[in-house]
């Protein structure tokens, strides 16, 4: 008995390796071979460098609620901890135990152990969490929680650290101060809360520094010491009032900033009151206090040193080196020295935040390492096919002017001929004085690889991000070859990001390719337009452009001029429409435009027209949303690709009819929300003509809400919703048909009134909360549809559109089988096989961005949260291209045997023949 045990258990051994091995479903060779990732932290906040510890270290906080360890030496990341989003997981305060006195190390200990804390955060406001963490590893040691009686006031509260004590400070504004100190790693209350009088605070004008809670009243500084036994009212009179806002100096108690100068909030807190600079911290060097300052003079950054008692300059510490515009403003974090037996200054390391979200490292006047922190924040990306080689390039520059000078070559063969045998010889000719050096230099873009590959796989990726830094990148490599940044701008006013638009592409050499980056200024709230060239990052056609009005509206015109440049059609606050270039205008002739206003839940439609030289708009509808109470507001708009390309009008029917696709490219779809007291959420859905005004279809959701991601493509809409009732994420699909003829065979118009098409619709149940949602696009649209959905979890799953098919039959009926739909199962599959990122885990996913790449089979696509995943996928598998391990030399060998032994029998068939003939 026990020997046949024994026998099972080794072949269920065997059958387990045979399983775990038939599974894998990445070769480990392909790993990071089609993609990379990039990993961030986001924009800085704190930062403390140790460089003479046990291990050097740097710790950081930074806006994206993240802490983080950086090593000194590289900038990568060691470890980092991310927390939740908004509120929620905002860090008000990050502590390091050396960063304070020795004793303050120990006096908080907890019972049994041998020090306070390493690292300290708090995090939130309800509840606010106090956690103590061990910085070398980045793993949680210890962790208590503070639930406030009234969440909507903590959203303001503030924490300091001071004497192995932690004090939550929560303001009433234009009322009073509450003050409540707790023992740091117990969370032990050590007396009653105190409630401090004050009703001059106000939230834009005070700020906490130090111990000290601040405000700016006009010309005077009014504060509070808010460790003292009976707090008392401190004034000082500044002279004149601050133009900018006041911010706390790090690491000296009691002192601010005010107009770039320090001040005490007394008299008796020594300052520096000579230094004038934009960013100051504190730091040791030579066993004393000194502040840094950090500024940009002349495109140099400038870091110098002063003793914070006697505040006389250290030249050890004085570094200048050339500063590069795309970084904006510097702003210096925290600094430390090495110590060495000269004491010269060459061990310090400098951390410095700069206003594009960049980490930057100086030591010794040079740049040791950056960090690009923008990309934590991407709002728009787009893929630019990269320029031909030089030879290629010039080649096709001749081509053009021989066709130019000969309006013959299309229509007569032998001219047609002769071009073809010219360009072999100009193409002969460019390779020869290539390969014996007599050529002509290669150009900046070809020494660096940015050259058109056969496929169209290799391109340009142009991202933009929330900082308005532009970054070009090589989709290839992930390499930054440009980098520019646009000071003083911002998303629109209400809510809608920034714009990155195509106005030329790489196709029409010798002309370079064209983009624009559409933003509001931050002073005037006007419109923003700035024109570069993608390739090289260099401004094209005079590049920044302020504008005189605020933009309500824009969309890209259809047609280009002869300069192949498409222009960009803006309507102001005042309906009132411009052109750029302006040489374009009567290309907007014609063309319907649309405006939805998200508080009010309307939509208005206009129609351009030029006449004498001039843009004007015409109101053609309008359509109310709102809902009969008025509270229905707009959430989502969602309009199809305008690269999009419809391959098949139809679809198959088990009858050998065709159901036509009702495939009308002026259909929106527009989702309101409201609250209702019996179903608590109501969820409105649109389609919308927005030529015409007409609606198509509208359907409403009862009891649930958003998060809502929507996908829009051909005749099909996909969204995923959050359904309360029931508590889980679904998403909604419907599809819309004209029926078995069509309407509009050859040209779609909206004018015509088409008939209502036919819909489809259908809900599926996606075990995982989706965070952003994309379809799959191709060249000639002929490769199948998949959708992808980025998940809570990190991951990018790839859906077939047959699982979210609305026409699955809900039993196997023979119908369904032979139009090859599946059977109707609620619960959507998530295989791990289908997540293109594999174990490439994107952190806070939210942003999804395909595009179409030379070869029809494949798709390039984007994901952006706080990481970066670049990669390609097939979803009809790569049909058009050979394997990697395709055997050349077998179909070879195949080929001269097959055509040598057709030449054989040809011979012995002649033969044969001949000797038949003569019988």
């Amino acid at each position: 008995m026990f020997s046949q045990n024994k026998g099972l258990a080794k072949l269920l051994s065997v059958f387990m390796l045979v399983v775990i091995g038939s599974v894998n479903c990445l070769y480990e060779d392909q790993i990071k071979k089609f993609d990379w990732r990039t990993t961030q932290i986001g924009r800085l906040d704190q930062a403390y460098v140790e460089l003479n510890g046990f291990q050097p270290r740097l710790l950081v906080s930074t806006k994206e609620n993240v802490i983080a360890s950086l090593c000194p030496k590289s900038g990568e990341v060691l470890w980092r901890q991310v927390f939740e989003t908004g509120p929620r997981g905002s860090i008000k305060l990050m502590q390091l135990s050396s960063a304070s006195s020795g004793a303050d190390a120990t006096a908080a200990a907890r019972p049994g152990s041998a020090h306070g804390f390493d690292l300290l955060t708090v995090q939130g406001h309800a509840p606010a969490l106090i956690r103590g963490w061990n910085a070398n590893t980045g793993n949680l040691e210890w962790e208590w929680s503070l639930m406030p009686l009234q969440t909507e006031k903590a959203l303001s509260s503030m924490w300091f650290y001071q004497n192995a004590m932690i004090y939550h400070v929560l303001p009433v504004w234009k009322s009073h101060l509450e003050v409540t100190p707790y023992f740091a790693t117990s969370g032990q209350a050590t007396g009653n809360t105190a409630k401090i009088t004050a009703p001059w605070i106000s939230e834009e004008k005070c700020i906490l520094a130090g111990t000290y809670f601040t405000c700016i009243e006009g010309s005077q500084l009014i504060s509070l010491d808010l460790t003292a036994n009976q707090p008392q009212v401190i004034s000082k009179a500044l002279g004149e009032t601050p133009v900018k806002p006041i911010r706390a100096m790090e690491g000296i108690n009691g002192v601010i900033v005010v107009d770039d100068k320090l001040v005490g909030v007394k008299d008796d807190i020594p300052v520096c009151n000579a230094l004038r600079g934009n960013s100051f911290t504190l730091g040791r060097f030579n066993n004393q206090n000194v502040i840094v300052t950090a500024n940009v003079k002349d495109k140099y950054l400038n870091i110098d040193g002063y003793i914070s008692e006697s505040c006389q300059q250290i030249t050890e510490l004085t570094n200048s080196m050339p500063y590069p515009d795309h970084y904006g403003s510097p702003v210096i974090k925290s600094f430390d020295c090495k110590m060495n037996r000269n004491n010269d200054g060459k061990g310090c390391l400098f951390i410095t935040d700069t206003s594009d979200d960049s980490i930057l490292a100086v030591q010794q006047s040079k740049f040791r390492w950056t960090r690009s922190e923008a990309l934590a924040n991407i709002i728009a990306t787009e893929f630019i096919d990269l320029p031909l080689a030089d030879s290629e390039g010039e080649l096709e520059k001749e081509m053009k002017g021989k066709a130019g000078d000969d309006t013959s070559l299309e229509t007569d063969i032998v001219s047609a001929f002769i071009h073809r045998i010219s360009s072999q010889v100009l193409h002969f000719k460019s390779l020869l004085l290539h390969v014996i050096g007599l050529g002509s230099k290669p150009s900046a873009t070809q020494k660096a690889g940015l050259v058109r590959d056969a496929f169209g796989l290799h391109k340009m990726l142009v991202i933009l991000t929330k900082s308005g830094k532009v970054f070009g990148i090589d989709n290839m490599s992930g390499k930054q070859h440009w980098q520019l940044h646009l000071d003083n701008v911002e998303e629109f006013s209400n809510g809608e990001q920034m714009r990155l638009l195509i106005q030329r592409t790489s196709k029409h050499f010798p002309l370079h390719a064209l983009c624009m980056v559409v933003a509001k200024d931050k002073t005037t709230g006007n419109g923003v337009l700035y024109r570069f060239n993608p390739i090289t990052g260099q401004p094209a056609e005079g590049g920044l452009l302020q504008l005189n009005y605020q933009i309500k509206q824009l969309s890209m015109l259809p047609e280009t001029d002869t300069d192949f440049v498409k222009g960009i059609l803006i309507m102001d606050s005042n309906n009132k429409v411009q052109v750029y270039p302006e040489h374009a205008k009567s290309k907007a002739n014609g063309l319907y435009m649309y405006t939805a206003n998200k508080a009010t839940g309307s939509l208005n439609g206009f129609y351009v027209k030029y006449e004498n030289s001039q843009l004007t708009t015409l109101p053609l509808w309008s359509v109310d949303l709102s809902g009969h109470n008025g509270d229905h507001q707009i959430i989502s708009v969602a309009s199809k690709n305008p690269i999009e390309t419809v391959h098949s009008q139809g679809r198959v029917m088990p009858d050998r009819s065709v159901l036509y696709k009702y495939i009308n490219p002026n259909l929106v779809a527009v989702f309101t929300q409201a609250s209702d007291s019996i179903h608590k959420y109501l969820l409105n859905v649109y389609l919308i003509d927005v030529v015409s005004g007409s609606v198509v279809f509208s359907m409403m959701h009862r009891k649930v809400r958003p998060p809502l991601h929507v996908v829009h493509s051909e005749n099909w809409l996909a969204y995923a919703h959050y359904n309360d009732k029931v508590r889980r994420t679904e998403i909604t699909t419907i599809e819309l048909y004209e029926g078995k003829t069509q309407a509009n065979s050859t040209v779609w118009s909206s004018l015509r009134a088409p008939p209502m098409p036919l819909v489809e619709r259908q809900t599926y149940i996606i075990p995982t909360l989706v965070t952003s949602m994309r379809e799959t696009i191709t060249e000639r649209g002929i490769t199948s549809k998949d959708v992808l959905i980025g998940t809570a979890s990190g991951s990018i799953v790839e859906l077939p559109w047959a699982l979210l098919d609305p026409r699955r039959p809900i039993s196997s009926s023979s119908n369904g089988r032979e139009e090859g739909a599946m059977p109707y199962i609620p619960e959507l599959p998530l295989p791990t096989e289908n997540m293109i990122n594999y174990n490439q885990t994107i952190s806070r996913l939210n942003y999804i961005y395909t595009a179409p790449s030379g070869l029809e089979s494949t798709c390039l696509v984007v994901a952006a949260g706080l990481d970066m995943f670049v990669t390609r996928i097939s979803p009809s598998k790569t049909y058009d291209l050979l394997k990697e391990d395709f055997d050349y030399i077998l179909i070879s060998i195949v080929l001269v045997v097959l055509t040598t032994g057709s030449l054989v029998a040809k011979h012995l068939a002649s033969r044969k023949s001949l000797k038949q003939a003569w019988k």
